[in-house]
């Protein structure tokens, strides 16, 4: 009778010391940084005011990544770009801090977008990129049916999609955001509408429709019948060849901003 009553002691005095321990193990994840609300994807017209937010509870500070690299001075819960340009594109997150902790957000990307004034403007835009960057500060964005060159994040990633895109070592997506529509609506004003790489003649270009049509082309691709409203577009980077760092453009052409 004693060594069952010692033995059910020691069981309890057990039981406790686990839950004791599980009650500080829920204390200590407690105070890890949560956060709340991730930072959003966004897609905007060259010159427009751009901030990336971030929610989160216990913390002590911040720091902001731009493409992995943290961004100086940017170590409040928001990072604001007062005039988005073309060297802003890229992914940004952030590191939510408290003590030794850091829990990262997911990462945003940043795409713009400029519309030709003229057809002047829109030849030297699909002559060279370097003219476009010269050219893009000059562009508004005006009603649908004209030129918009997007610039996106390209991305290292290598991978096969059968007979086209086939084999690949990178590529860049241009989308819009779900709150502004997911893609690009071709527009009403014109029977035209072409998505084109003028900066190599090695890439392949995708499209795909909110609905599940989509098309490939090698440099540019041309939507015939379109099932869908709106269509998002990649550019994807041959096998063996230098994926490009910098903002890398699309031309649309036919399509609404």
């Amino acid at each position: 009778m004693k060594k069952r009553l010692l033995r059910s002691i020691a069981i309890s005095a057990m039981t406790c010391f686990v839950l004791a321990l599980r009650a500080q193990d829920s204390t200590d994840q407690s105070q890890y940084p949560t956060i709340l609300q991730q930072p959003v994807d966004q897609c905007l017209p060259v010159g427009s005011p751009v901030t990336f937010s971030v929610t989160a509870s216990n913390v002590d500070s911040y720091q902001w990544y731009k493409n992995n690299t943290a961004v100086d001075g940017q170590t409040n819960s928001s990072l604001t770009i007062a005039s988005a340009g073309i060297n802003d594109v890229g992914y940004y997150s952030a590191a939510v801090i408290k003590g030794s902790d850091a829990v990262p957000t997911r990462m945003a990307i940043l795409n713009v977008y400029v519309r030709s004034l003229s057809t002047s403007l829109t030849t030297t835009t699909k002559t060279r990129f370097s003219s476009t960057q010269s050219t893009s500060m000059m562009s508004l964005d005006m009603g649908g049916g004209g030129t918009i060159t997007v610039y996106g994040a390209p991305i290292v990633s290598s991978g096969n999609s059968g007979s086209c895109p086939g084999r690949y070592s990178g590529y860049v997506n241009f989308t819009k955001t779900s709150s502004q529509g997911w893609g690009w609506a071709p527009s009403t004003n014109t029977t035209i509408h072409i998505a084109t790489d003028y900066n190599r003649s090695d890439t392949k270009v995708v499209y795909s429709g909110q609905y599940g049509d989509g098309g490939c082309g090698a440099t540019s691709v041309t939507l015939g019948y379109q099932m869908s409203p709106v269509y998002r577009f990649s550019i994807y980077f041959p096998t063996n060849t230098v994926v490009p760092t910098n903002a890398y453009p699309i031309t649309l052409d036919g399509f609404d901003p």
